[in-house]
């Protein structure tokens, strides 16, 4: 059987070798597909950053690939979200930021898969306003969801389920497995809310992380010389914009300069049961205590609140690892490891410091490259890497032709079955005006460089060259040297543009 391979072309994989080829519609194999959100892969032990240990979702990488250069279309939650579903970019499935509603009544993914005899599920995060059609089953998250104690609705109602959230949907996925039709090839996609903003750590994790000083980004205290507008005026900055109380859970007290008495950190708190915040306010009291003693201001607060933010960002992250955990033992218990194919990926990545930013948005790396990881054995190799260019618009044309079906014309992605290798993956993001005030824009990367144009209220242009600059920090637009480079690529990017019907793009050059 051929296999996925490391190579000039990334991976391939012969449609004519799946189990999908076979009669019985049983013998298909299952989709596991394990989404978290605002997981940047630097917090993935098997990207080898060293911040933290994921041994479970290091199984996946272990017993079968790491991607090394996946990507998202539009770094934003429900917009990933919807390209996950659909296949297509944020222009064309109608979904460019988070205030909009999907338009369930299009082509998705379980209603493509139906054909070929799955039934197919999805627990947890669904942020897409609208209730998901086509699904045999789901229970989702009402909004981003809590941390504690959360609400899901399916279609009997919305109900309260007591315990930690990311377990929860750990427990409920499980329970979806067991009483599933036996007979059928599944799709399951299990979306976690961890670890996205404001980091609310599993109790059992409580301190994990306390004692380890974290390495601080070199561009941490990034003064965005030579670059634009943009840069300069997001509101996404560790220091400027990370809040004492709502991010890193310093009690507040009324009067305090730093902290103020904004109350905005007990929401989630609310829903916990007496034991749940006796727990909470025993640890967090120590924090508190201890950060009012210090009388931190200038580089020292900054720093504390990096090394805050990496504790409790970092301590969500094990919790999903449990579950990841909990889920591929299900699989071998039961005998489906053999006939699954595991994915796990977040929906964007995240900043954990670097450029002094948190969140995403930008088409800059941190945010632009996601983790993804995918085993599936006797298939994938073990132990394999890819570097070929992927994005979030492949995963509906992959388990597609891995089911054995067709790949409707509009779908934009590529299969990852296909051995087809890009030369150049596109990006084009919409929330502006909008929180964090990260302007618009849209561009194109390479496996050396990357242009961006930034628009609306402002028309600046951005050149990286990856190779000489990968934590870009030099915009090299302005560079006579790069002229043919620049023209190259606009050159490319138009035609993108077009391959893609980004026509708002398009009159934007």
């Amino acid at each position: 059987m051929k296999r996925f391979y490391k190579g000039s072309i990334g991976l391939a994989l012969a449609a004519a070798a799946l189990p999908g080829c076979r009669e019985k519609a049983h013998d298909k194999p299952n989709i596991l597909f394990i989404m978290s959100d605002d997981h940047a892969f630097q917090a993935i032990s098997a990207y080898g950053h060293h911040l933290n240990s994921t041994p479970n979702i290091d199984r996946i990488a272990a017993d079968g690939m790491r991607f090394n250069k996946a990507f998202c279309t539009n770094s934003i939650s429900a917009p990933c979200r919807a390209v996950v579903l659909t296949g297509k970019f944020s222009h064309m499935n109608g979904l460019l930021d988070n205030s909009d509603r999907f338009n369930g009544a299009q082509s998705t993914l379980p209603k493509l898969l139906r054909p070929a005899g799955y039934q197919s599920a999805i627990i947890g995060k669904w942020h897409l306003k609208s209730d998901p059609v086509g699904f045999d089953f789901w229970r989702i998250l009402i909004d981003q969801g809590p941390y504690y104690n959360p609400d899901l609705k399916d279609s009997t109602g919305t109900h309260r389920y007591e315990g930690y959230t990311t377990t929860v949907i750990g427990d409920q996925a499980i329970g979806w497995l067991d009483n599933r039709d036996k007979n059928k090839p599944f799709l399951l996609m299990v979306h976690n809310k961890a670890p996205h903003r404001n980091w609310m750590p599993e109790p059992k994790y409580f301190g994990l992380f306390s004692k380890t000083k974290f390495p601080v980004p070199e561009n941490f205290f990034d003064d965005y010389s030579n670059r634009g507008r943009a840069a300069k005026e997001q509101e996404m900055s560790v220091i400027k914009d990370m809040t004492i109380n709502y991010d890193l859970k310093v009690f507040p007290r009324e009067g305090d300069s730093i902290t103020g008495d904004d109350k905005a950190w007990e929401g989630g708190m609310k829903r916990m049961t007496p034991a749940q915040r006796t727990e909470w306010d025993q640890y967090y009291k120590t924090i508190t205590d201890d950060f009012y003693s210090k009388k931190l201001s200038g580089e020292a607060l900054a720093l504390w609140k990096y090394q805050r933010y990496m504790e409790d960002y970092l301590a969500c992250i094990q919790s999903v690892d449990d579950q990841v955990g909990r889920l591929l033992d299900y699989l071998k218990k039961n005998g489906l490891d053999k006939n699954t194919l595991v994915v796990y990926c977040s929906d964007q990545g995240f900043y954990l410091g670097e450029h002094g930013w948190f969140d995403k948005r930008f088409m800059y790396e941190e945010s632009f490259r996601t983790p993804l990881v995918m085993s599936f054995p006797g298939m994938i190799k073990a132990g394999t890497v890819s570097e070929a260019l992927v994005q979030n618009i492949d995963f509906a044309p992959t388990f597609m032709q891995l089911a054995g079906l067709p790949v409707p014309d509009s779908i934009q992605g590529i299969s990852l079955l296909s051995g087809e290798n890009r030369k150049a993956i596109y990006y084009h993001y919409y929330e502006y005006p909008g929180v964090h005030a990260v302007k618009r824009h849209y561009g194109i990367r390479t496996d050396r460089y990357k242009l961006i144009h930034f628009y609306q209220d402002i028309d600046e242009w951005e050149l990286y060259d990856l190779e000489k600059d990968p934590h870009e920090m030099n915009n090299l637009y302005n560079d006579p040297s790069y002229t043919v480079v620049i023209a190259e690529l606009k050159s490319n990017l138009v035609k993108l543009q077009k391959q893609y019907q980004d026509n708002e793009a398009l009159s934007k050059n």
